[in-house]
């Protein structure tokens, strides 16, 4: 009970509180008492708020803690909140006086041991796995010799120096850095922004676009390495068109973008490697297939050469064929004029042939036959069957003058053409332009010097003529006389 001005009714001297002065005192021993403490719990009940403030608690087997994040410290915190998940959280110690509750108002959330991370990342790893994410099918072959290799690493360190070194080493090519961080705070974003980035840069563009990607990371703890873990990592490394190279950690240090990358490196120098091949390798590889080529070359060469030598002996001499050739020109040249000899003489016999009949002869023929019918006609139709037999005789006639008409014609045209064609084949036509044909005493034709014997009687056919002669001796040959005065000649031989 207290009186009517405050004070309390059992009259000791304490003062009065209102119940936001208690609270307003409570929260100041409380945050003095514990102004930084780290608090190891599970989250329970977590809730992103519209304001970007998060909310959750902390629970063990004994009691349950209130925690709050201000949006200012959410964006920067390493690790997410999940229900769950045990971690520490740092902060101070604070109340909620609208609730008459203590909270810690948390600075920083990191996990509580290896054990929990690794149990987290295990859960992650399955999740993801159950959405195709790491299935080989999916992952694609590195270009033999890129153009453009881009780089996702920290700008300073060893790791960007070795894999530039390595690049330049092996096979010197154009070499595209997006610089991140790859450690704490921010670092998941700023890889998986890299990734995409490279990924929205066009063919032909200012800046070109990379052939293949290279995500790196020196070695380090769990902890250290927990960014490229991260789902927003993964999914970017998974989503990514350009194929893209792991290289995060030594090679005991397995990450989940490990498994979503289309290769993995045990280390940065080995991603390089996997990049870019050698280029002295290829150049004394294309030496060693140069050579092979042309060894392969002229080795076939010297078979189809043997081979067409060897099919060469079968055929018959080129001198040979020539030979056969002309002998067989000279027998077709004989044949031929003696068929057309032959085929002129069966044309004039069958013109002469023809000659006999004669259309008045035909005619009168056919008037003799006609009147022995009309003595096996009766009377009344003697007279008509002589008028059609009239008719049928002068058309008859008519007929047979066109008809013997165009036969003589066509047998003339191919008697000239067989005359001309005989005179064209003969050798008198070169006996009229001023040669003669020497003939020995059998009739034979003389070709040649060596085949007259001195004194041997010879015979010369001119063009008009014939005319005997004697071969002389072999002398040397004498002067040309010069013609007598009697207007005789010379001595032909």
């Amino acid at each position: 009970m207290t009186e009517a001005d405050g004070t309390p009714a059992d009259g000791s001297n304490r003062p009065v509180l209102t119940v936001g002065e208690l609270s307003r005192a409570l929260k100041r021993v409380v945050e003095g008492e514990f102004a930084w403490v780290s608090v190891r719990g599970e989250v329970s009940g977590f809730k992103r708020a519209a304001s970007g403030h998060l909310y959750f608690a902390l629970k063990d087997a004994d009691a349950v803690l209130d925690a709050v994040c201000w949006r200012g410290v959410a964006g920067r915190l390493g690790t997410v909140p999940e229900d769950g998940l045990e971690v520490v959280a740092t902060g101070k110690i604070s109340t909620y006086p609208g609730r008459s509750r203590y909270q810690i108002v948390v600075e920083r959330l990191e996990l509580s041991g290896a054990g929990a991370l690794l149990a987290l990342l295990e859960e992650r790893k399955k999740a993801l796995a159950a959405e195709g994410l790491f299935d080989e099918a999916r992952k694609r072959d590195l270009p033999f010799l890129p153009e453009t290799i881009g780089v996702v690493t920290s700008p300073t360190g060893a790791v960007i120096s070795d894999i530039l070194h390595r690049i330049e080493e092996r096979f010197p090519r154009r070499v595209l850095v997006w610089p991140v961080t790859v450690q704490g705070t921010g670092a998941a974003d700023e890889i998986a922004a890299a990734i995409a980035g490279f990924n929205r840069l066009e063919e032909g563009a200012p800046v070109p676009r990379p052939d293949v990607l290279i995500v790196a990371r020196g070695g380090g703890s769990l902890e250290d390495l927990w960014a490229f873990n991260e789902e927003a990592v993964v999914r970017a490394a998974a989503a990514s068109a350009i194929p893209l190279i792991s290289a995060v950690g030594h090679e005991t240090d397995v990450t989940l973008i490990d498994l979503a990358a289309d290769r993995r490196a045990p280390t940065p120098t080995a991603a390089a490697e996997m990049a870019v091949p050698v280029r002295a390798d290829l150049l004394e590889r294309t030496g060693t297939l140069e050579h092979r080529l042309g060894a392969s070359f002229r080795r076939l060469i010297a078979e189809r050469r043997v081979r067409v030598d060897g099919l060469g002996r079968g055929l018959p001499a080129a001198r040979d064929r020539l030979t056969t050739a002309s002998q067989r020109l000279d027998d077709w040249s004989e044949r031929l004029g003696r068929g057309v000899r032959g085929r002129l003489h069966g044309e004039r016999r069958a013109v002469g042939r023809l000659r006999p009949l004669r259309p008045r002869q035909l005619l009168a023929l056919k008037r003799q036959q006609f009147g022995h019918a009309a003595g096996r006609l009766s009377a009344d139709r003697l007279a008509e069957r002589i008028g059609h037999a009239r008719e049928a005789a002068y058309l008859l006639s008519r007929r047979l003058d066109r008809a013997m008409q165009a036969v003589f014609h066509q047998r003339t045209t191919r008697i000239e053409t067989a005359a001309r064609l005989l005179e064209g084949y003969s050798y008198r036509g070169v006996l009229a332009r001023g040669f003669a044909v020497v003939r020995d005493k059998r009739e034979r034709p003389v070709t040649s010097v060596a085949a007259v014997k001195p004194g041997a009687a010879l015979s010369l056919e001119f063009r008009d003529g014939r005319a005997a002669a004697q071969a002389a001796g072999r002398a040397r040959p004498r002067k040309r006389e010069p013609e007598s005065d009697d207007g005789g000649q010379a001595p032909l031989l």
